[in-house]
């Protein structure tokens, strides 16, 4: 798909929900850094980059639009860039508003392009595991919703599963049915009774109209939410790859999906079967199931450097050490170089209370990992103690980070790979007369003092690393002035 874009009038643009923050996936997806930016199913593809890649070998699909909180967009961008990926737009939500008001932009922005879009929504965390007949269900939507249906898309289930919300399907409509309901995750007696009528489907988050269709209905049936969308999309604004909207606007917006929101008003809702493997990798107890082919034959799932003994029907992974268990079964291991979890492996719904008690006590590790990516690369905090902080710096060919000061701290740079170029002035030259720069290459340093303006880039072809050590009494990263800076982040 992303490399030779069809010359069709109306290419299928594929609308990818990049939100949320897969609480229920800690310690490995964290509010900074969630689950579909994460290669769960893979060591090489993240969750995003695996549904956009599914589409590939289909015709006449169009780029890509991309809706995603603010605070993730460089993410989005670098995991595009990773396996070389145009856009269509990068949509900035400036509040969560859940999926109706998002698919909105995303349709104001495909009719930018194409008078007659038609979209395909998708959560950008799903897996689905046969493409073949994935493919062949979005061709039977496609045909649907040229024809002015909203189509869904419902998973056929497999077992009387309780933490996936259901469609109850109606009349047959085509190769399809009408939509009675959408119904919230039952109980387990409920999901029995539901996989025995044979009239309920897993609510997949996929849908398939024309960008007109969708704003046509939430004109008749949520026009509030159109109105808000409308104002906050006219004043919207380009910043690098990414479109801005206003944000006051948007926050008028109801809170509340395209499920209730549109789906259970319209006459027009279909929902198509689409019999394939599926899972919303929720929480580690999906990622268990969707790994099955991995167990070995005690039923275990593993990553990492581990060693089971004894140990049945577990998921056990290790990021950073080794992890060994012994006489344990139906556990989830998970090991990250900051937090470990331990759990039952039929808990796993309630693991959101432990991360609701990690932020209550302002502990970081609910929202943050010891490596935290930037626009131009990562930094992983090795140590930190009182009056002092250790850091290692990758920084990618090409990139450069601001120029910018600290008003607190000091800092010793040690390039131990690739080389640096390195502009500064003097300590005390606020008017920066004095900026220069110079190359500091491996196995060299430079000390930057207390106040000196600096900034780092990376001239090379090989990722540029260095060992940074900050001395001073405060070393929070909001200790930090920005002069120039190439992603657009001075205040």
């Amino acid at each position: 798909m992303p490399n030779a874009l069809s010359n069709a009038s109306d290419p299928l643009i594929p609308v990818v929900l990049s939100g949320g923050s897969g609480t229920r996936l800690w310690p490995v997806s964290r509010r900074d850094y969630p689950k579909q930016f994460l290669p769960l199913m893979d060591a090489e593809h993240s969750l995003l980059q695996q549904t956009l890649q599914r589409l590939e070998g289909m015709a006449e699909v169009g780029a890509p639009i991309l809706v995603c909180n603010e605070v993730h967009r460089f993410l989005v961008a670098e995991q595009l860039r990773q396996i070389d990926m145009a856009h269509g737009g990068i949509l900035l939500e400036p509040a969560g508003r859940n999926t109706a008001p998002a698919i909105a932009l995303a349709a104001f922005q495909a009719l930018n392009t194409h008078e007659d879009a038609l979209l395909l929504v998708m959560p950008a965390d799903h897996v689905i595991g046969d493409v073949q007949v994935f493919h062949q269900a979005l061709e039977r939507g496609r045909a649907m919703a040229e024809q002015g249906r909203l189509v869904t898309f419902g998973i056929t289930p497999t077992s009387p599963h309780t933490g996936y919300g259901y469609i109850r399907a109606g009349t047959p409509m085509g190769e399809g049915f009408t939509v009675d309901a959408f119904v919230e995750k039952p109980n387990s007696t409920t999901a029995q009774t539901y996989l025995s009528k044979g009239k309920y489907y897993w609510n997949s988050g996929m849908f398939m109209f024309r960008a007109q269709t969708y704003l046509a209905a939430l004109e008749q049936h949520a026009p509030e939410i159109l109105e808000a969308v409308t104002r906050a999309w006219q004043t919207c604004t380009r910043d690098l790859d990414f479109t801005r909207v206003d944000h006051s606007a948007f926050e008028q917006s109801p809170d509340i999906s395209i499920d209730y929101a549109v789906m259970e008003h319209t006459d027009q809702a279909v929902v198509l079967p689409l019999a394939s493997p599926w899972s919303d990798i929720g929480a580690w107890d999906a990622v268990f199931e969707a790994r099955g082919d991995e167990r070995d034959a005690q039923g275990n799932v593993s990553t990492g450097d581990v060693l089971l003994h004894d140990t049945t029907d577990s998921l056990v992974m290790s990021q950073s050490r080794l992890v060994a268990t012994l006489g344990l079964a139906n556990i989830v291991a998970i090991e990250t170089e900051d937090a470990i979890l331990l759990a039952d492996r039929s808990r796993m719904q309630d693991l959101r209370h432990v991360v609701a008690r990690l932020e209550r006590d302002g502990r970081t590790e609910s929202r943050a990992h010891c490596r935290v990516h930037r626009p131009w690369g990562w930094y992983r905090t090795m140590v930190r103690e009182l009056g002092f902080q250790v850091k290692e710096i990758m920084v990618t060919p090409g990139a450069a980070l601001s120029l910018q000061m600290h008003h607190h701290r000091a800092e010793h740079w040690v390039v131990v790979q690739g080389t640096a170029k390195v502009t500064r002035a003097d300590r005390d030259d606020p008017a920066m007369t004095s900026l220069r720069s110079m190359l500091v290459t491996e196995d060299e340093s430079i000390y930057l003092p207390l106040g000196t303006v600096h900034r780092l880039e990376n001239p090379g072809k090989v990722p540029l690393k260095l060992i940074e050590v900050q001395t001073g009494r405060y070393l929070d990263e909001d200790d930090i002035v920005r002069f120039e800076d190439v992603y657009n982040r001075v205040e």
